[in-house]
């Protein structure tokens, strides 16, 4: 046996994946919020749930309500980004 091989998993036990296997229908979706007080937040929601294209977050304290908009940009087909609106 090669030394380089020594290691490795018979052909019979090795895991393959495929693209079905990573992505099927069913699964969660993500979304990540870039941008403005919801930096960095995950939200994941089932794939067949309608998705909103724009989320309003007010953020209340105890100054005036302050309000962000961010619009979903679509990555892949299997979630997304919500970007903070400019302006």
């Amino acid at each position: 046996m090669h030394p380089d091989r020594a290691h490795a998993e018979p052909p019979e036990r090795r895991a393959t994946v495929t693209d079905d296997e990573v992505w099927r229908p069913g699964r969660r979706d993500v979304y990540w919020f870039v941008g403005g007080p919801l930096d960095g937040r995950v939200q994941t929601r089932p794939a067949a749930e309608p998705v909103p294209s724009i989320i309003r977050y007010v953020h209340l304290h105890e100054g005036p309500k302050i309000v962000h908009y961010y619009d979903l940009t679509e990555v892949a087909g299997h979630g997304g980004e919500y970007r903070l609106r400019a302006g």
